[in-house]
């Protein structure tokens, strides 16, 4: 499906993913839970995130943590507080130095927390998701902390966007398993 352009298909299209993760997740046999994530074999996966999640529970964090960063934002700014997305000091060019602290932060997460966490907070992202109407989400300039993109694109990236990122990761890793 394209990327979604309303407000119904915006949480549509979040729900379906994520259930589609949670479906895949529930079919990952033992080896591939307990088999560390290895992607140094292959020439088209080099960015960093490659390397830097080694399992499962690594992916579910980092989506976790991203929805915090989106909670956080936006609760400071409906207060006034006027906070970019990225916590100092990260900017877009040293977010990923922020990933590698998150995952720092949950090495000692067990998976089954990090599953909690996680459902949890996608629960809080669609219930702000839909606090919102169809002009507030898809307008651009309607929040000037959003800057020159709607309030959708923060949360279509952090949701159904990066559940796909997370199921593209998983599915890497079965294939490596075989």
């Amino acid at each position: 499906m394209p990327r979604p352009t309303t407000k119904p298909e915006l949480l549509q299209v979040a729900a379906e993913k994520f259930e589609e993760l949670n479906q895949f997740i529930s079919t990952m046999n033992e080896k591939e839970l307990t088999t560390p994530f290895d992607f140094s074999g292959a020439a088209s996966k080099k960015e960093r995130h490659w390397g830097r999640d080694k399992n499962l529970r690594d992916v579910l964090v980092h989506l976790y943590e991203w929805h915090q960063l989106v909670l956080d934002w936006v609760a400071a700014n409906e207060k006034g507080e006027n906070r970019p997305l990225l916590p100092d000091p990260y900017n877009w060019k040293t977010y990923g130095d922020m990933n590698v602290e998150f995952w720092e932060k949950h090495q000692k997460t067990t998976l089954e927390d990090a599953k909690e966490k996680l459902s949890e907070s996608h629960k809080k992202v669609m219930a702000l998701a839909q606090r919102y109407s169809q002009e507030e989400l898809f307008t651009r300039g309607t929040f000037a902390w959003c800057g020159d993109n709607a309030l959708a694109s923060y949360l279509i990236s952090n949701t159904s966007s990066h559940y796909e990122w997370a199921l593209k990761k998983l599915k890497a890793h079965r294939k490596n398993c075989k």
